[in-house]
């Protein structure tokens, strides 16, 4: 095999909804890499929501190893060893040696028990073109279309399928429009599966203290949002527009002791998975804006999904539901009328087509003055995908109450 130069590294599909975790398996790739340099930030990548076949949050890594130059920073802390990065990196070998060691780190903690998880890595001396990114986060990408996009750049290996291999080589291929920043604390292996300890009035006050962080607690219903409710061994990841706030925000939640902790750059709140579609047909298991008329008053459904019809400016109607999870939210999508105008952001779902809301803008009403006022709005924190971008990151005049003025958030 010929070296490769300035390895990025790639993972995806290492987890199941019961076990493991790619960012658990990131830190280990960092962990047994100590003879390198990490460059920049370890990157967290979340891919298109709707792919039927995902594990938890379609979530890919992506990491960069050289010989590092310019001021190094924390990323993070592994079996007690500060972890740092450099802002930029000369260029290094990767030889086949690099590959055995990182298939043995896969080997051992990926999910393989799982029949839905099929690993998947890359090392690639170049990335692939940002269009593997944008087709990655907003619809169904092959492994053989994946696999095209990033030919010549370098190596790629899976297990079973393999089909983590496209969100490996789309996590390389990102390249920022927008971005925010994720700290993530693990438990010990001992606690996986266990509850945990997170104390919610720290919770509170750690959001009051750092505004710069999002999606920490849905005060609206008392839930703690930050710590995930599935068995992985993730404790808690706190999110921000801030990188360098949030260890001190890490250390300001009071939790049970927690192993190591690593902190990604990623696109999780940018809202890249949203495709304008004004027009023509809505393709199932894409995320989309669409602009347009109530066309009737809405309805509840048995179980508390809210649902109202939607003539398109262009484009068949279509109806968008506001399901019951999204709580407070409905209130909002209740209070609409025949005639107001709005513009919805959602995932098409294929039967019965619809538009499954993550947030929706009031542009004008029919009649008068009454609710709900001009301006986004948004299920609370606990009903929110990874990739939607809360109000909190708006600028101040598209924040519910106010005027929703330009153009819908998009990439």
């Amino acid at each position: 095999m010929h070296p490769l130069r300035v390895p990025y590294v790639g993972l995806d599909d290492t987890d199941s909804r019961r076990a493991s975790c790619t960012t658990w398996v990131a830190t280990e790739v960092v962990r047994e890499f100590g003879d390198w340099d990490l460059l920049c930030y370890p990157r967290l990548v979340r891919l298109n929501p709707n792919v039927p076949w995902k594990t938890r949050g379609n979530g890919a890594v992506s990491l960069r190893f050289g010989r590092g130059r310019g001021d190094p920073f924390p990323v993070g802390r592994v079996d007690g060893r500060p972890i740092q990065a450099f802002p930029r990196g000369a260029l290094g070998d990767a030889d086949a040696d690099f590959e055995v060691r990182l298939r043995r780190i896969l080997e051992r903690e990926c999910a393989f028990e799982d029949p839905t998880t099929h690993p998947g890595y890359a090392i690639l001396r170049r990335r692939p073109g940002p269009g593997l990114y944008w087709a990655a986060v907003r619809r169904i990408v092959t492994v053989d279309e994946a696999l095209a996009a990033a030919s010549g750049c370098g190596r790629t290996g899976g297990y079973k399928e393999g089909r983590g291999r496209i969100g490996a080589l789309a996590a390389i291929a990102w390249r920022p429009r927008d971005r925010t920043y994720e700290i993530l604390a693990y438990r010990d292996r001992a606690l996986w599966g266990s509850r945990r300890a997170v104390d919610e009035a720290s919770v509170v006050e750690m959001d009051r203290r750092f505004p710069s962080t999002f999606n920490n607690y849905d005060a609206e219903n008392g839930h703690v949002v930050l710590a995930p409710n599935s068995p992985c061994p993730v404790l808690l990841g706190i999110r921000g527009d801030r990188a360098a706030d949030l260890p001190d925000a890490l250390r300001a939640v009071t939790s049970e002791p927690f192993d190591r902790w690593m902190l990604f750059e990623t696109n999780q709140g940018t809202d890249d998975h949203l495709i304008a579609a004004d027009g023509g047909d809505l393709v199932p298991r894409t995320s989309v804006i669409v602009e347009g008329v109530v066309a009737a008053n809405p309805w509840t459904r048995p179980g508390g999904h809210v649902v109202f019809p939607l003539a398109r400016t262009r484009g068949d109607a279509v109806d968008c539901v506001a399901y019951e999870p999204s709580k407070q939210f409905r209130r909002v999508v209740r209070a609409l009328r025949t005639g107001d105008r709005v513009r919805a952001c959602g995932a098409v779902r294929e039967m019965p087509r619809a538009i499954n809301l993550e947030k929706l803008a009031v542009l004008s009403v029919a009649s008068g003055p009454r609710p709900p006022a001009v301006g986004w709005y948004e299920p609370p924190a606990s009903a929110r995908r990874h990739l939607a971008k809360p109000l909190k990151r708006f600028p101040p005049a598209l924040r519910p109450g106010l005027r929703a003025r330009g153009t819908p958030p998009q990439a």
